[in-house]
């Protein structure tokens, strides 16, 4: 089907000036709208405003164009129907063959810091969603563009065939739809946060396709990767995995709640060492040595830049991934020699929300981000904790919200010793924690991530000699706790509030 006219209007001009310029020169007729019809007389292409097509002038400083039976009628007119055909020669309407069409910058100016109302509003594209979706609709007789870095390729193709292919048509109306449905759910968004807090009532999430994943947690398994603002990037090594991502977010949540330098160890999304320290090398090391059985194979996690000194010692042990701020050229050169060590250089992105899908929904809950410090802490027990213990209690607490439930950590000298995860009785997490001390617990302190249920984990942490512990309270058997933390000597601590993690 030989391509005749073409409407473009455009408010992001990036290319348009070179597509329009290789459409007439195809003796395409090119139609326009204000600043895009303006911009291209300017260049000396020849162009009619729809003004001169509609015989109505824009009104209301341009929220009326487009909107028009001669317009919409070029644009839904289905070629080879003979009631159209007939409609279309008494009406004395021109088919559209061509949309070229993208949108005001909703979601640019929406987000910008103590935007008003007004400014929002008037970011709100009627005409250009609307001409989109009718051209999308009417595919295989218009050809309808949103994105400027198709334009080389489809006046390549035009120039090369005279036409696009129907698959290249629906791929483009497919683009099209998915255009103005991201442009809506920001919208919708918008709306939501006039009003402070409220729970949307539906769920949108609008997030493009990142990339294709070798596979999922299991080779027989299909994965992708979407995201709507990827804030790290791989600078060496092996393809990104289903399952790395996971340990990846693991670790960026974790290193957010440490301030000082930080290492932490992550295997199968839990923290197998962590450590801080006055330097980072000093900090990996700990962190390590808690654990090196698991360590090897597994995703490491800093909070500043790597150096040489620490990429020499990153290297000396396998590990899958290392994630860090930056890198120094010296530290890249050292890593190279791992080739399929992934490197990776991102910063943490706080989210409020996050999401996990369940069979037939979608659960929401906002995220665990809140830790308490020890002034809102509750000594429950006679004895207090020392400085040195009230450090390292709030260095385990710290670490157990981000251990799957039922989670135990033990710690001392800001670096965990052992730590029991995903167990399902809290007095085999303490055990288990214990029996992953690599050095004696003595004088170690432990964490718990919700309340002990019996005292028998507390009568298990005296036994290895841990000296300070500190969990959230409410269990009705507090006082059955409490009373076995007196009679070993220990400070018990409640926090007042759980940190649960499934």
């Amino acid at each position: 089907m030989k391509i005749k006219r073409a409407l473009l209007s455009v408010y992001d001009k990036k290319g348009i000036l070179e597509f329009a310029k290789g459409l007439s020169e195809l003796g395409i007729d090119i139609i326009s709208t204000g600043g895009t019809a303006r911009l291209l007389k300017e260049k000396g292409i020849k162009v009619r405003e729809v003004s001169e097509i509609t015989g109505f002038p824009e009104i209301l400083g341009g929220r009326v164009k487009t909107l028009h039976p001669l317009i919409h009628g070029g644009i839904l007119f289905k070629r080879g129907v003979e009631k159209h055909e007939k409609e279309i020669k008494d009406l004395k309407i021109s088919p559209i063959d061509l949309v070229v069409v993208n949108l005001y910058p909703f979601k640019e100016v929406s987000t910008q810091p103590g935007v008003g109302l007004e400014k929002v509003l008037e970011n709100i594209d009627i005409g250009g969603p609307t001409m989109i979706r009718a051209a999308a609709k009417n595919f295989p007789y218009v050809i309808v563009v949103v994105d400027p870095e198709d334009y080389p390729k489809i006046l390549e193709e035009l120039k090369r065939e005279g036409d696009l292919s129907l698959e290249r048509r629906r791929k483009l109306a497919e683009k099209a739809f998915i255009h103005t449905a991201s442009y809506d759910i920001a919208i919708s968004r918008y709306f939501f946060t006039l009003e402070r807090d409220k729970i949307p009532p539906h769920l949108f999430i609008d997030s493009p396709l990142n990339q294709t994943l070798r596979y999922g947690e299991n080779p027989h398994q299909r994965a992708m990767f979407y995201s709507y603002q990827v804030k790290w990037r791989k600078l060496g090594g092996k393809e990104i995995s289903y399952n790395n991502l996971l340990d990846m977010d693991s670790a960026l949540r974790i290193l957010k709640d440490f301030s000082p330098p930080t290492a932490v160890i992550i295997k199968h999304t839990n923290p197998c060492g962590l450590a801080s320290a006055e330097d980072l090398l000093s900090a990996y090391i700990k962190a390590r040595q808690a654990d090196p059985v698991s360590a090897f194979g597994s995703v490491v996690g800093v909070n500043r830049e790597v150096d040489e000194k620490l990429a020499q010692e990153l290297i000396s042990t396998f590990i899958e991934i290392i994630l860090a701020p930056s890198f120094t050229p010296e530290a890249l050169s050292i890593l190279s020699r791992r080739p399929s060590l992934r490197v990776i250089e991102g910063i943490n992105v706080e989210e409020k929300w996050e999401y996990r899908s369940i069979e037939g929904g979608i659960l929401v809950q906002e995220r665990d981000l809140d830790i308490e410090e020890e002034d809102t802490w509750q000594l429950v027990s006679d004895r207090p904790p020392t400085e040195k213990e009230k450090r390292d209690l709030l260095f385990a607490w710290k670490v157990v919200k981000h251990v799957k439930s039922n989670a135990i950590v033990v710690a001392k000298d800001n670096c965990t010793l052992g730590i029991g995860a995903g167990q399902m009785s809290r007095v085999d997490a303490v055990k288990l924690a214990i029996s992953k001390c690599q050095t004696s617990p003595q004088g170690a302190v432990m964490a718990s991530d919700a309340f002990f249920p019996f005292r028998d984990s507390i009568d298990e942490a005296a036994r290895a000699g841990i000296t300070a512990i500190i969990e959230p309270g409410g269990s009705k058997r507090d006082e059955e706790c409490i009373k076995a933390a007196q009679e070993h000597g220990i400070t018990l601590i409640f926090t007042g509030k759980r940190h649960f993690r499934h």
